[in-house]
């Protein structure tokens, strides 16, 4: 059976979280507690001090405190946190991970919590929750908890809101600790959708489904991108079909759902079958309409509902996004294929939509044929990215190169 980790600065918050190890022992669970605090004496004795943890990132706390730098110190601590977690996760003792705090201490728990695999319980309970969270999460499965008042002691409060912390990390504990393991089952392929690209995408993942494969759809959304590629790097997605590339577009210009480090990279380090499209390459996302910037207030604009506002994609920028697309394709290895439809890549740039744009789609397509390698192959389509005959040649080329490269494995 495993344990339940602790993580925080116990400095600070050692009362906090000995009533929570004390709920949890209550509830029938063990657990280890990490102490990445630097800001003076620990108020619960850690099973890893911070002295450990700093080692770990390969200094000391002594150095770490005489520096007087509180930023760089934490970031000390977050790295040694992340390394004493997969010490623990290699020797098989983490059954899931609890971590306490205010900014300070969510970012370094959160950092060590996110090297937990996917399925491993991750509960963060800060006040930091009830704002923009993608600094704490990036692309893990973490469960958030607001804890209504800040966590300065014990009291009514507290207490509920804490109890219920434990009892929730407990119960996810057991149900993981109890889960078993499917024996080896479909392919788990990658797809990427935006409300867009979703009669296309529905499409492949129905295609895919009745060939005996497993579609996972992630939002094209900055952290949907990054997961996909997260899961392909450590294994679990064994293909792509990697429909919406729209994160480019917003990584280019400026938009608010931009693509991460690495994006469109992993499944072709891996020499993975790998088949792209331009889905959504004609959009620009940004919030309600009043928080579009001046420099884009001329721009053609649409407002998506109310909380987003899309920006069509010129010319220039198309030809742009073509020739990085190019790049990072013919940059990987193993069996690759861009599929591109030549009429539009969304519902809003096909014939009569609002964001129709002939010449912006020729520059896209001109900057995608001169940028591919040999090896990668290219398929045109006279049509729009949600016409059928565009999901169908996606799902059938995916396929192909799977069936392929599964019998270059078998032979070698």
């Amino acid at each position: 059976m495993g344990e339940i980790l602790l993580i925080g600065t116990f400095d600070t918050k050692g009362p906090e979280y000995a009533y929570v190890a004390r709920r949890l022992a209550d509830l029938g669970w063990s657990t280890v507690t990490i102490d990445v605090g630097v800001l003076g004496p620990a108020r619960l004795a850690a099973d890893v001090r911070s002295e450990d943890v700093a080692a770990a990132a390969g200094t000391s706390l002594a150095a770490l405190v005489d520096h007087g730098d509180r930023g760089e110190a934490m970031m000390a601590m977050a790295r040694g946190a992340e390394a004493v977690v997969r010490s623990l996760l290699r020797e098989g003792r983490v059954a899931g991970a609890l971590a306490l705090g205010g900014s300070g201490g969510a970012s370094v728990a959160a950092g060590a919590l996110s090297v937990l695999p996917l399925g491993v319980p991750k509960l963060l309970v800060s006040t930091v929750v009830a704002g923009d969270t993608r600094p704490f999460v990036g692309d893990g499965d973490f469960t958030l908890m607001y804890p209504v008042v800040d966590l300065a002691g014990i009291n009514r409060v507290t207490e509920r809101v804490l109890g219920n912390a434990a009892a929730a990390i407990a119960g996810m504990a057991r149900a993981h600790e109890e889960r078993t393991e499917p024996a080896e089952g479909r392919p788990l392929i990658g797809l990427t959708m935006f409300g867009v690209t979703t009669p296309c995408v529905e499409r492949v993942r129905q295609i895919l489904a009745e060939r005996d494969y497993e579609p996972l759809v992630f939002s094209a959304n900055g952290v949907g991108g990054r997961s996909m590629e997260r899961l392909v790097a450590e294994g679990d997605i064994v293909g792509v079909v990697d429909v919406t590339t729209t994160e480019l577009a917003d990584r280019l210009v400026g938009g608010i759902l931009p693509a991460a480090d690495g994006r469109l990279e992993a499944a072709g380090r891996l020499g993975l079958p790998q088949v792209v499209s331009v889905g959504a390459l004609d959009v620009v996302n940004f919030g309600p309409w009043e928080t579009v910037p001046e420099r884009f207030r001329g721009r053609r604009l649409h407002r998506h509902n109310s909380a987003v506002t899309l920006m069509r994609t010129s010319p220039e920028e198309a030809a742009q996004l073509g020739a990085e697309l190019a790049e990072l394709v013919a940059g990987g290895r193993g069996p690759r294929a861009v599929v591109l439809p030549l009429r539009g890549t969304s519902t809003l740039s096909a014939p009569g939509g609002p964001f129709h744009d002939p010449d912006a789609d020729a520059a896209l397509a001109a900057a995608l044929r001169n940028g591919l390698s040999e090896d990668v192959e290219l398929i045109e389509l006279d049509t729009h990215i949600n016409d059928p005959d565009v999901a169908t040649a996606l799902a059938e080329r995916f396929d192909a190169a799977y069936r392929t490269a599964s019998k270059e494995t078998v032979t070698t």
